[in-house]
């Protein structure tokens, strides 16, 4: 039988290890890494999250020293996300100097100065229905009460020593109203990481667990339509029209069409939120012999670095760091 040679040969470009690395077009390092924390008041040990596993609730007295543990293993960026024992209908607590908002700030602060501070900034996990804000009397989310309360609580974590706020609650006009109320205050230098597309998701499953949500209902009318991919990138236009610095879609693994149409779209950083289902998803296959977990973690990380991300809110970003430091893994990109 005859051959044919080919004029193009990209497999030219995939030989061997050095050259695959020479015309490498994505990577990922711990400095793309977001590390998320959830730290709950009131508790004595760190608690096991059974749909994270190798998540904990951690207590306040033990925040310290995992900060510094992290900060040791060269992650730079944490996003803390408080568990309240001081719960009610506005999620008060969030705007309260002495509540545990301000006091986990304090306490990262304290134990590494150096780190990028990021809290989570919403309601959910404050109040006393679970939902992201005040509820009205037909038991909707009103929009224009909660951004009034989102934006106290802006100040209250600047105050605390936040470097950056990412705030979640999907309040039409938050954006505006924290940045007008942070510069007002005199915090004209915190930036603002926006969930500018959070969409109503089912991988939200274990991080309600986590924070020990007693959500009633669902967040269908706030929280973004998954089957719409034209309103979402309308959500995204918006925060950054109304100021935010850095704009993230969450979740991360269903949406990579979106994180490459928004990359289109703006020339701001663009972050992306691989979440509680995403990371137990690959946790449990992992666990079963199904998959390599730290290929496929290395594959998932690249993939949103391929569709346009800058920026990874991941709960494998300490077990990264580890497997660094015990070289397991000689390099983040390949």
């Amino acid at each position: 039988m005859e051959s044919y040679s080919p004029i193009h040969r990209p497999r030219r470009m995939r030989i061997n290890t050095a050259i695959r690395q020479m015309v490498q077009e994505n990577f990922f390092s711990l400095n793309d890494l977001i590390h998320p924390i959830f730290i709950e008041e009131g508790i004595e040990e760190a608690i096991p999250l059974k749909t994270l596993p190798g998540v904990l609730r951690y207590p306040e007295s033990q925040l310290e020293a995992e900060v510094k543990e992290l900060a040791a293993l060269g992650i730079k960026y944490i996003m803390p996300f408080g568990i309240s024992h001081h719960k009610d209908e506005s999620g008060s607590d969030t705007w309260n100097d002495e509540g545990l908002l301000a006091r986990m700030i304090r306490t990262i602060r304290k134990a590494a100065p150096e780190m990028v501070i990021i809290p989570d900034i919403c309601f959910c996990e404050y109040t006393s229905h679970g939902h992201c804000g005040v509820l009205c009397d037909h038991g909707t989310v009103d929009n224009d009460i909660t951004i009034a309360n989102l934006a106290k609580q802006a100040v209250t974590a600047a105050k605390a020593g936040a470097d950056m706020l990412a705030p979640s609650a999907m309040m039409d006009g938050q954006i505006a109203a924290m940045r007008d109320a942070l510069d007002e205050a005199g915090f004209s230098h915190v930036s603002i990481l926006a969930h500018a597309i959070k969409f109503s998701s089912a991988f939200y499953g274990p991080f309600r667990e986590a924070v020990n949500s007693e959500l009633s209902g669902n967040r269908n009318a706030y929280q973004a339509d998954y089957a719409n991919g034209r309103q979402a990138m309308i959500e995204a236009e918006l925060d950054e029209d109304e100021g935010a610095d850095i704009l993230m879609v969450k979740p991360g693994t269903p949406y990579l069409d979106l994180v490459a149409r928004l990359r289109a779209q703006t020339n701001l950083p663009i972050a992306v939120y691989q979440v509680g289902g995403e990371y137990a998803a690959i946790k449990f296959a992992s666990q079963a012999g199904a998959l390599d977990e730290i290929a496929v973690v290395k594959e998932t990380l690249i993939g949103f670095k391929r569709a346009g991300a800058d920026i990874i809110v991941t709960y494998y970003a300490k077990q990264i760091a580890e497997w660094l430091r015990d070289g397991k893994i000689d390099s983040l990109s390949r």
